[in-house]
């Protein structure tokens, strides 16, 4: 008589390779082995899981721990084939590695305490947490999250840019950064890479700046203005060709991420999340894509409280005998909690209620962190509400 419940993969996901654990619900181990990320290997692994269900005839599990990516595609082929898919807390499977360590540490060591965790899920409460179910999400919030990660990136590579570029133009030219408020307004870029040496700048007639893109009568006065007293250091003749190269990158930057919010703003609409966050006021097109590419599904979370976890909007007791405290959660999703921070700030300036209640929060003593978070706690009871409901936000008069 076949006794087995589900067959029970547990893989430790690599850059280049898995390593894999198979066994059965009871907590036989059935074998152990690892895959290389390439097609044939892929494939055989999914040959050799259909093999162990044709001989047990029942459910797949599949738990993996990955980062950065590296489960894709397996963790979408799995689920395509029907099989459960679990996410593996790595907090909370680096907690029960120190309470249960083993010999060794190797990757093999650790699939096998993966599979003695997800074993002791079915009779621990405590250890489901562990494992988190992945689910299939709505394409265009796959799509949003792809895109708005791929947007931080470009964002964060253009500040580093920036302030290089701040850092230069002060040195080879003491003033010419002053021009502008701000060096990666695009007029003055198209100024900076006008010519092929930024010394040229300084002898650029009227007739040629009001041809430059972005260039008016306004800002070339300000030009005319710097190049009256225009002085520029020794180092001008090497590093001004720096200036140039970062001056152009920053131009491709901001086309790269207007494109970028281009399509979320064309894939919003097909995000339900998405479409009824941007509702709210203050929240924007690029806080929504984000917040709905992050959050995926809220059928992910038990509760509202849980999403205020995950949102990074609740903190967790940490107290003991008279000591009272709190501790902010390890399992925040620091790319939503940002956008969410951004959106609650934003919403306290187009919401009066917003403001008034951010208001009463400063005043019982709370710092801004704290004030903004409070309110960040109440509107996700809002939007909890929002998404389990299919409702859009209301304004109450």
């Amino acid at each position: 008589m076949n006794t087995a419940r589900e067959i029970r993969i547990c893989m430790d996901i690599g850059s280049s390779q898995h390593q894999v654990a198979i066994g059965l619900s009871n907590g036989d181990l059935l074998e152990e082995f690892t895959v290389s990320h390439t097609p044939t290997d892929i494939e055989q692994f999914f040959n050799k899981i259909e093999d162990y269900h044709d001989r047990f005839q029942c459910p797949i599990a599949l738990a993996m721990e990955a980062y950065n990516g590296y489960a894709r595609p397996i963790d979408r082929m799995a689920l395509q084939k029907g099989y459960r898919v679990l996410n593996v807390n790595n907090h909370k499977l680096a907690q029960f590695k120190k309470i249960f360590p083993g010999a060794a540490k190797t990757d093999a060591i650790d699939t096998k305490k993966m599979f003695e965790l997800f074993t002791l899920s079915d009779h621990l409460p405590l250890a489901k947490g562990v494992l988190q179910p992945i689910l299939v999400l709505p394409e265009a919030n796959e799509k949003l999250k792809r895109l708005t990660r791929r947007r931080q990136l470009l964002v964060e590579e253009k500040v580093r840019i920036v302030n290089r570029l701040q850092g230069d133009l002060q040195a080879i030219s003491p003033g010419l950064a002053s021009i502008t408020g701000s060096v990666d307004n695009r007029w003055f870029l198209h100024f900076l890479v006008a010519r092929e040496a930024i010394e040229k700048l300084a002898t650029l007639r009227l007739n040629s700046l009001l041809k430059i893109k972005g260039i008016g009568k306004c800002y070339a006065a300000a030009i005319v203005a710097w190049q009256e007293t225009a002085t520029f250091s020794t180092e001008t003749t090497w590093v001004g060709a720096m200036v140039i190269c970062d001056a152009k990158r920053i131009l491709e930057l901001l086309d790269e991420i207007k494109a970028l919010e281009n399509a979320m703003k064309e894939l919003t609409p097909d995000s339900e999340i998405a479409s009824r966050l941007k509702t709210i006021l203050g929240f924007g097109e690029v806080t929504s894509a984000t917040l709905a590419g992050e959050l995926g599904t809220v059928a992910r979370f038990t509760s509202e409280a849980s999403l205020a976890l995950y949102l990074g909007m609740a903190i967790l007791d940490n107290s003991s005998g008279n000591y009272q405290g709190t501790k902010q959660s390890q399992h925040v999703n620091k790319r939503a909690k940002t956008a969410m921070i951004t959106a609650v700030a934003r919403h306290i300036d187009h919401s009066s209620q917003a403001k008034m209640y951010y208001d009463k929060k400063r005043s019982e003593g709370k710092k801004h962190n704290q004030a903004v978070r409070a309110l960040g706690r109440h509107l996700v009871r809002v939007i909890w509400s929002m998404l389990t409901k299919h409702r859009d936000y209301q304004v109450r008069d």
